[in-house]
């Protein structure tokens, strides 16, 4: 049985009220999310929702010639798969889990009967697919409009927001995918943080030193998302 402590890791579970928690807890699966791993490929059926609590999942859109690009980011704010709750049957994309850790799994069918009482838990999703949507369109904007080392920026402190530190452990490989851009593209993004003391980068594993001196080099499509979330959400773990 899914526990009221455990649920507070995800703050959509979390604002719940106890008569519709107590409808939805028995149908939750506490699962591991390791990273790498897909859980949507793009266009096939899946019959699962997920809400992270220390996981942290990539939204990535598929170009033309393969290569990918992330379009938003999915922490203990939020939900993945929420088309779902919009009676979609497919997920279009890929997600896939950017940090490990562990979230809840919850059924398409079981998403649906909570929602035919219209109560609070359809609420949050429409605020959170509201705030979603503008995070789509402002990173789709940002990956057109602001060059990589503002991109990598927003990136960095969007992911910090969605877990407790100030340290992430990523490899070039996985930054060029979420930020459609090649490998040496990306080094090169990196150590120029690096050298201008904002970061430090070893190994896959990657330290904010600068916060602050993060975010003004980053565009403005990261305060943008950040309000958002917050004015919609509660208690938005997007600080």
């Amino acid at each position: 049985m899914t526990t009221l402590i455990e649920s507070h890791r995800n703050s959509i579970l979390a604002a719940l009220p106890s008569a519709e928690w107590n409808r939805i807890a028995p149908h939750l699966d506490l699962v591991e999310m390791p990273a790498g791993e897909a859980l949507y490929e793009a266009a096939p059926e899946s019959s699962c929702i997920y809400f992270p609590c220390t996981a942290i999942v990539s939204l990535l859109h598929i170009i033309k010639n393969g290569n990918t690009a992330e379009i938003a980011v999915v922490g203990n704010e939020g939900i993945v798969g929420i088309s779902f709750s919009m009676g979609g049957e497919t997920i279009p994309g890929r997600a896939v889990v950017q940090r490990a850790g562990y979230g809840f799994k919850l059924t398409s069918s079981a998403l649906k009967a909570e929602l035919n009482h219209s109560g609070q838990f359809m609420l949050l999703l429409l605020r959170y697919t509201r705030a979603l949507i503008t995070q789509m369109a402002q990173t789709t904007t940002c990956n057109i409009d602001h060059s990589l080392e503002q991109r990598l920026c927003r990136w960095i402190l969007t992911s910090l927001d969605r877990q407790q530190g100030n340290e992430l452990e990523l490899s070039e490989d996985l930054i060029s995918d979420i930020l459609g851009a090649n490998r040496q593209e990306v080094i090169n993004a990196v150590m120029s943080l690096q050298r201008n003391g904002l970061i430090r980068y070893l190994g896959g594993h990657l330290t904010i030193l600068k916060r602050n001196s993060l975010g003004e080099r980053a565009c403005g499509c990261y305060s943008a998302i950040k309000t958002e979330y917050e004015q919609l959400l509660p208690s938005s773990t997007a600080k």
